[in-house]
Order: structure tokens, then C-alpha cells, then sequence
């Protein structure tokens, strides 16, 4: 039939073509195969990224710190142009007296690291403002329990085995720290708040104004209005306010919308669980800082102390410095809420 012979001359080999396209089974394989240049390549690119994510993270936050750090150092050496008593004075108090407390509350600060990092994980925006009120609370109050190692600084320290033209000086020099002692119970929180949402550069452009301000303010009081050791100490707390006011400032001026919702009374529940956490991370912290501050102490009972003490506080200013990129990089590196926003596909809060 003709429809059955049209088939037949149309018949269609299985594989038909095969032979003339020549296609191997696992063609590109040969060609496409990784070679050691190009895995150095990958690796070499990836490191990069990586350490791109990183650094946008731990750099503004190591010169943040760097900066906070160097108002200390600047204090110490304009007090250091006054005098050898005068730099004993504000060493003792600022590395002894106020260091005390510093450790404690920045490690009780901590605390807020994991509680911010849960919350944005969870999506709970609101919560980290919470977080950071209840923060301010605890801290607010362990500031004022803390209060007597203040007022009777001078008492201590002479029981301590301290001179005593150095201890009553460090003792009026602590009075006069007091602002910068109540300014750790809200700064801490706030860089914190503002560390775990990634707007590490804005804590890094507060702290540089910061210490501008604290390098004019201080020049201003102790050379041209002749306020001498207590200049010194009134600069420290004023611009350790500024520092303050300029984050809390950006945060309640629009800059975390959906992070701070306004003060809540949300935050006043809760607290005993709170304290129980803030209190371990700051007995974990303030004893690896405390043993620094023993070597001052230690430094007072010998001859001549007030020549050792400068010349101990001088060597531990710099090493301060150095301290605050190693110290500040790892714990930028390893921290759990900064992994989590950079690994992971959250949407961020703007």
C-alpha cells in the first residue's frame, strides 16, 4: 500500500546522527575539571569576601573602641603636663577606681549580645529596645551600689598602702568621675543595641566626634581656663556624655525604626531574670581585667611611688592601645550575632 511503503522510506534510525555529532558521555569533563590555579583562585577570591564582611564589621568597632579608649589616654596626659602628683592622681583613679567598675558593668553589658541576637533572629525587632531598657535599668542600679567605692576612695586606697597626698587627690579626682561612672550603665547598652543591627559605623563616627570634642574641651579647661587636675576630670565625663547622646540620638531620631518603638514599660518586667544573666557575664569579664589593676596598687607601696605609678600607667596606656585591636577583633570575629547576620538570609531591619 502507498501509505505503508511512504513509512518505510521515512524510517528513522534509533540513533540517528550519532556517529556524525560524535558526542562524548561525559563531554566538558576533561575540559571543565578545576585545575590547582584556579582552586587558589576560588580560595584566594573567597578569603577575600569574606574578610571584606568581617572587617566592615570589626574595623569601625576596633577604632571605636580605640577612640573611647584614647579619651583616657588623652586625660592622663594632659594631667601628666600638671605634675607627677597630678598624673599619679588621675592614673589611680581612672585605672584603679573607675576601671573597677568599668570591667563589671561592661561584662554585664555583654548580656545583651545573646538576648539581641535571639530577638533578631526571631524576628522580634521590637524586643531589642526592650532588651537595651532593661539593660539601662539593671545597669543604672548597680551603678549606684557601686557608688561607695566613689565616695570613699580616699579611705580605701590609704588602706591599700597607697601615699597619702596621692590617695586624697585620686579620692577628689573619683568624686569628680562620678558622670563618667553613670555613663557606662547607658553607653554600653546602646553600643550593644546598635553592634547587633550592624550599624557599627555610626558607634565609629560618634566615638571620632567624641574625641575631638574631648581633645578641644580638654585643651580649653587645663591651658587656657586653668582648671587644672579637676579640668581633667570634668572634660572625661563631658565627653563621655556627648558619646551618649549622639548614638541615643540616632537611635530615637529615626535610625532604627523597627528596633525602637519608644520607652516601654515592657521593660521593668522580667528583671531578676535579667540581673541573673547580666551578673554572670560581668563576674566572667571583670576578673580578667581586674589582675591589671592590681599591678597599680601593687605599684603604690614602693619608694618614690608616685615616679612608678606615672611610669606603670604610661606602659599600660599603651598597652590599653593594643589591647583594644586584639581584644575587640576576636570578639568581633566570634560573636555569635554578627555571624548570624552575615551567614544567614534574615532580611535586616531598616
Amino acid at each position: 500500500m502507498p501509505s505503508n511503503g511512504k513509512k518505510e522510506g521515512t524510517n528513522v534510525p534509533l540513533l540517528q546522527d550519532s556517529a556524525s555529532t560524535n558526542v562524548p558521555l561525559l563531554q566538558g569533563s576533561a575540559s571543565t575539571a578545576p585545575s590547582p590555579d584556579d582552586s587558589a583562585g576560588t580560595l584566594t577570591r573567597r578569603f577575600w569576601i569574606e574578610s571584606k564582611k568581617l572587617w566592615h564589621i570589626v574595623g569601625p568597632t576596633i577604632f571605636s573602641r580605640m577612640a573611647s579608649y584614647s579619651m583616657f589616654v588623652i586625660t592622663q596626659a594632659f594631667a601628666g603636663h600638671l605634675g607627677d602628683l597630678e598624673l599619679a592622681a588621675i592614673s589611680i583613679a581612672n585605672t584603679v577606681v573607675v576601671a573597677f567598675n568599668f570591667g563589671l558593668l561592661l561584662g554585664m553589658a555583654s548580656a545583651l549580645e545573646t538576648l539581641c541576637g535571639q530577638a533578631f533572629g526571631g524576628k522580634k525587632y521590637y524586643m531589642l529596645g526592650v532588651y537595651m531598657q532593661r539593660s539601662w535599668i539593671v545597669l543604672f542600679i548597680c551603678c549606684v551600689l557601686l557608688l561607695p567605692l566613689y565616695v570613699f576612695a580616699s579611705p580605701v586606697l590609704k588602706l591599700l598602702g597607697q601615699p597619702d597626698d596621692v590617695a586624697e587627690l585620686s579620692g577628689v579626682v573619683s568624686l569628680w568621675l562620678l558622670p563618667v561612672h553613670f555613663s557606662f550603665a547607658f553607653q554600653f547598652p546602646l553600643q550593644r543595641f546598635l553592634q547587633s543591627q550592624l550599624k557599627t559605623m555610626v558607634i565609629a563616627w560618634v566615638s571620632l566626634a567624641s574625641l575631638l570634642v574631648h581633645l578641644l574641651v580638654t585643651w580649653l579647661f587645663v591651658y587656657k581656663m586653668q582648671l587644672g587636675l579637676i579640668g581633667t576630670a570634668i572634660t572625661l565625663s563631658f565627653s563621655w556624655w556627648v558619646l551618649i547622646f549622639g548614638m541615643f540620638g540616632y537611635v530615637a531620631c529615626g535610625g532604627c525604626p523597627r528596633t525602637w518603638t519608644g520607652f516601654s514599660m515592657e521593660a521593668f518586667s522580667d528583671l531578676w531574670e535579667f540581673v541573673k544573666l547580666s551578673v554572670a557575664s560581668g563576674v566572667m569579664l571583670c576578673l580578667e581585667n581586674w589582675y591589671y589593676r592590681v599591678l597599680i596598687l601593687m605599684t603604690g607601696n614602693l619608694q618614690n611611688a608616685k615616679i612608678a605609678v606615672d611610669a606603670l600607667s604610661i606602659c599600660m596606656s599603651i598597652n590599653g592601645w593594643e589591647s583594644q585591636i586584639c581584644y575587640y577583633s576576636i570578639s568581633g570575629d566570634l560573636d555569635c550575632n554578627w555571624c548570624l547576620l552575615l551567614y544567614t538570609d534574615i532580611d535586616f531591619p531598616q
